[in-house]
C-alpha cells in the first residue's frame, strides 16, 4: 500500500485512534485480515467471525510488527476504531485508487472470471507492474484488500467483480471505479439467489454502467445477454468471441490430444496463432476476453499471441492437471461449480481421455452438488449426469447427498448405466472406490461447488503416489 499516517487514514475511514502514541507513524506495509499475513509496516483488520475473532490477536499482530489495528473497539493496542470495518476498509480502498492514478481493469460473468482474471494478469504484467487478486476476492472485502495492494508503481490494477444480488457490483465499482470492465458471461451460477437470467444480466451489466464516456466495455459477441449490454454503457464497446462481427475473435478453434485449445487470434491490428497451455476449449473465450483487454492497452498481437500461449494456471483446483507416477492424471477442478462449467470441464475430460482411451484408459468424473440452483436444481444435476453419458465418459462417481443422486439418476436414466455410475455418500467413500479401481492411463476429473470440499479426493489420490509435472502449471514430486 502507498504510505498513510494513522491520522490520515483515521480521517479517511472516519474512525477513532484509540491508544496510538504518535498519530504521523505511517503504514507502508500490506493491509490484511488475517494474523499469519502481518508483515512489518501492515495494517491488521479484526472481523469478529463465527468461530473466530480477530481483536483476539491484536496483541499478536503488533508483535509481529503491524503499526495498528482497524477494529470494532478498543483493543489495548495501537488501533483505528470504527464503527464498520468493511465500510471502512472500502473508504480506504477508494482513497488509495483515487491517489494512484494506475489502470483499474474490472470483470464479471457467471462463470470463469477467475481464469481470465489470471490470464489478463499474466498479459499486462510483460508491460507493466501489476496487481491482482490471489484466487477469487472478488466481494466487498477481498476486492478492497486487493486494491490496497497497489503501490505508487502499480502500472495495472486487474480486479474480479462477485455478485449475489442487484446493487453489489455498483457498490464495488464505487470502491475502485474502473476504465475497462469486462462481461464474460451470463448464465446460472447463483441463479437460486438471483431469480432468473435476467435479474443476473441486470446485476452483472452495472460494471459496464460505471465506465466512464473515455472507457471501454468488453463484452462477449457470442451471449445475448452480454452483448445487449452495449446499450447500457456510454464507454465504447470491444467485443470478443467467435461470432464474425466480434473485434477480437477466435478462427480454427480445436483441441490438441491433451485437451488443450489452439485457435487463430484475430484483432484489429493483425493475426496469430495460439497454442495455450490450460485444458478445456472453455478457456477459448477467456483468452478473447483476454487478449481484447491487452489489444485495447497497446500489446501487439504477436506478444499477445506468445503470452496467451505461455500463460498457465495461478489459482489452486481449477482445472489443475498433474499425472501420477502410475500413469493416472487427475484434474483437480474442485473449487467450484456451476452447469456451464461442469459442462466445459466434462468436455475437456473427454478431450483429455482420447488418447488415454484408445490405449485402454477410463475416463473418470468425479461430481458432487452444484449449489444455489433454486428450483432448477433437479433439472440441472439430472442433466448434467444425462451430459456424462451422452459425452461417452467411462464412468461417473456421483459423491454427497440428495443432489449427487440426482446426477447419478440422470446418467442412468440416460444409458441405463448400471455400475458406470456409483452414488457415494462423501469425499472419503470416493477415495476408497477409486483407489480399488483406477489404473494407469485413467484420467480423473475431480468437479463440485466449493462448499463440498472435493479438493480433498483430488489430495488424497495425489498423496498415493509420486507426481510428474504436466504442462498447464502442475507441480511436481
Amino acid at each position: 500500500m502507498i504510505s498513510l499516517s494513522l491520522a490520515e487514514i483515521a480521517g479517511i475511514v472516519g474512525g477513532a485512534m484509540h491508544d496510538i502514541p504518535d498519530p504521523g507513524v505511517a503504514v507502508t506495509g500490506p493491509v490484511v485480515m488475517d494474523s499469519r499475513q502481518v508483515r512489518p509496516g501492515g495494517l491488521f483488520v479484526a472481523f469478529a467471525g463465527e468461530r473466530v475473532d480477530g481483536h483476539d490477536f491484536a496483541a499478536q499482530v503488533i508483535e509481529a510488527g503491524a503499526v495498528a489495528v482497524l477494529a470494532a473497539r478498543p483493543v489495548g493496542v495501537p488501533a483505528i476504531v470504527v464503527p464498520d470495518q468493511v465500510a471502512a476498509l472500502g473508504a480506504l480502498a477508494r482513497a488509495v485508487v483515487a491517489r494512484l492514478g494506475t489502470k483499474v481493469v474490472a470483470l464479471t460473468g457467471s462463470a470463469g472470471k477467475t481464469s481470465t482474471k489470471d490470464l489478463i494478469a499474466q498479459l499486462l504484467q510483460r508491460h507493466g507492474p501489476t496487481v491482482w487478486p490471489e484466487g477469487n476476492l472478488n466481494n466487498e472485502i477481498g476486492l478492497p484488500l486487493t486494491a490496497l495492494r497497489a503501490e505508487a508503481t502499480t502500472r495495472h490494477l486487474v480486479l474480479e467483480m462477485g455478485a449475489r444480488g442487484v446493487g453489489h457490483i455498483r457498490y464495488l465499482t464505487e470502491l475502485t471505479p474502473p476504465e475497462i470492465g469486462v462481461v464474460l458471461n451470463v448464465g446460472t451460477a447463483h441463479i437460486g439467489e438471483f431469480g432468473g437470467r435476467e435479474r443476473i444480466a441486470e446485476a452483472k451489466g452495472e460494471l459496464v454502467e460505471a465506465l466512464p464516456a473515455h472507457g471501454i466495455a468488453v463484452l462477449n459477441a457470442d451471449d445475448p445477454y452480454v452483448s445487449a449490454m452495449a446499450a447500457r454503457t456510454k464507454a465504447r464497446t470491444v467485443f470478443f468471441g467467435e461470432a464474425e462481427n466480434a473485434d477480437v475473435r477466435a478462427e480454427n478453434v480445436r483441441l490438441t490430444e491433451l485437451g488443450q485449445p489452439a485457435f487463430t487470434l484475430h484483432t484489429p491490428s493483425g493475426c496469430s496463432d495460439v497454442t495455450m497451455r490450460l485444458y478445456g476449449e472453455h478457456h477459448v473465450s477467456n483468452a478473447l476476453a483476454a487478449a481484447a483487454v491487452a489489444h485495447e492497452l497497446g500489446m501487439p498481437v504477436d506478444e499477445i499471441a506468445t503470452a496467451l500461449s505461455e500463460a498457465g494456471t495461478l489459482s489452486r483446483w481449477r482445472m489443475e492437471v498433474t499425472e501420477r507416477a502410475d500413469g493416472v492424471t487427475v484434474v483437480n477442478d474442485a473449487y467450484n461449480a456451476n452447469p456451464e462449467s461442469m459442462r466445459a470441464a466434462l468436455r475437456a475430460l473427454v478431450a483429455m481421455g482420447a488418447a488415454a482411451k484408445a490405449k485402454g484408459g477410463r475416463t473418470w468424473a468425479v461430481l458432487g452438488e452444484m449449489a444455489e440452483l433454486g428450483e432448477d436444481s433437479l433439472a440441472e444435476h439430472d442433466a448434467v449426469g444425462r451430459l456424462v453419458v451422452r459425452l461417452n465418459v467411462s464412468k461417473l462417481v456421483a459423491v454427497g447427498g440428495r443432489e449427487a443422486a440426482w446426477l447419478d439418476m440422470g446418467a442412468k436414466n440416460e444409458g441405463s448405466w448400471g455400475e458406470e455410475s456409483v452414488h457415494v455418500s462423501d469425499a472419503r467413500a470416493a477415495v476408497d472406490l477409486l483407489r480399488s479401481e483406477l489404473r494407469p492411463g485413467d484420467v480423473v476429473l475431480v468437479k463440485a461447488s466449493r462448499s463440498v470440499g472435493l479438493e480433498r479426493v483430488a489430495a488424497a489420490l495425489l498423496d498415493d503416489e509420486g507426481v510428474v509435472a504436466c504442462e498447464g502449471g502442475a507441480a511436481t514430486r
